[in-house]
Formats: C-alpha cells, sequence, structure tokens
C-alpha cells in the first residue's frame, strides 16, 4: 500500500480495534487496586466536571436572583410611579398661552444669565450657557408644572465647568 495514499475507513476501523485491544491488555494487566483507584479518579474527575459545568454556574444564577429581582422591582415601581406621573399631567387642562409664557418667564429669570427664553408661538426655546444640572432639573420641572410644558427637542452638551449649554424646545399648552 502506498504511504502516502489517504486512509480508509476499513484501515481506520481497524486501526480503532487495534487501539481498543491494547487498551484492554493494558487494562487487565493492571493490578485489582490500580483498577480501583483509576475508577475512583475517573469518577472524582466526573463529578468535578459535573459541578463546574451544571451545579456551581446555576447555584450562582440562584444567588443573585434575590438581588436581580429586588432591583427590576425597584426599578418597575418606578416607572409606575412614572406611569401614574404622566396620566395626571395629560389630564390636566392645557392653560392659557399667555399664563404659560409668564410661567416659562419666571422660570428662565431664576436661571439668571445662564439661561434666555424665546418664545415662539405654541414653542418656546431656552438657551443655556453653562447651566448647573440643579437649575436645569428645576427649570424643567417648573415648566412641566408651572406652564404645562413639554421638551420636545433638546441640543445640550457639557459646558467645561460641568453645566449644560445648548437648546432646548418647549411645546406649551396642549400643542404636541
Amino acid at each position: 500500500m502506498n504511504p502516502a495514499a489517504p486512509s480508509t475507513s476499513s484501515e481506520s476501523a481497524s486501526a480503532g480495534a487495534a487501539w481498543r485491544r491494547r487498551a484492554g491488555l493494558w487494562w487487565l494487566g493492571l493490578s485489582a487496586r490500580d483498577r480501583q483507584l483509576l475508577w475512583l479518579g475517573a469518577a472524582v474527575l466526573g463529578l468535578f466536571v459535573l459541578w463546574a459545568l451544571a451545579v456551581q454556574p446555576a447555584l450562582g444564577t440562584l444567588k443573585q436572583a434575590a438581588t436581580e429581582r429586588d432591583r427590576l422591582d425597584a426599578q418597575w415601581q418606578a416607572m409606575q410611579r412614572l406611569a401614574v406621573e404622566a396620566r395626571s399631567l395629560r389630564a390636566t387642562p392645557a392653560l392659557p398661552a399667555a399664563q404659560a409664557a409668564a410661567a416659562l418667564q419666571a422660570a428662565t429669570e431664576r436661571l439668571g444669565t445662564q439661561g434666555q427664553l424665546l418664545l415662539q408661538g405654541e414653542r418656546a426655546v431656552l438657551t443655556l450657557d453653562n447651566a448647573s444640572p440643579g437649575q436645569l432639573r428645576d427649570w424643567l420641572a417648573e415648566a412641566r408644572a408651572g406652564a404645562r410644558a413639554r421638551p420636545v427637542e433638546a441640543a445640550l452638551s457639557r459646558a467645561p465647568g460641568g453645566g449644560f449649554s445648548g437648546s432646548l424646545v418647549v411645546s406649551l399648552g396642549g400643542a404636541p
């Protein structure tokens, strides 16, 4: 037979049979004590593999499940509070445009030099210059509660001083 020729399936089957025969003779050549030690070692190795691949990952998941469930419950409750708030805001009647504009002007005056308001019909554009996160949060809360204005567009960036710069467009009253 040519050594460079690929082996056939019958040759690999006979090679497998020869290997099994040699392994069987080797096994029979071992003493009973050695065979018991090898079986014990194989059992310990099998148990370790079972532990590492099946039991340990499942136990880790169970340990994390309670914490994850509590975190998700808290997140769900926060979403429910926001949903209730959104429903109550939708149910609130729209303010007249003049009253909404006055509320936005008052909120903008509290920003001082960091904010400038431009009214354009049913929308208002707030231009910010390094306004602190607290100032922006307070302005948005006052715009929502006092003027019933909803943000529709924001182009904000962090200023070097840690505040926000850019523009924020809000819709007044019942206008979308």
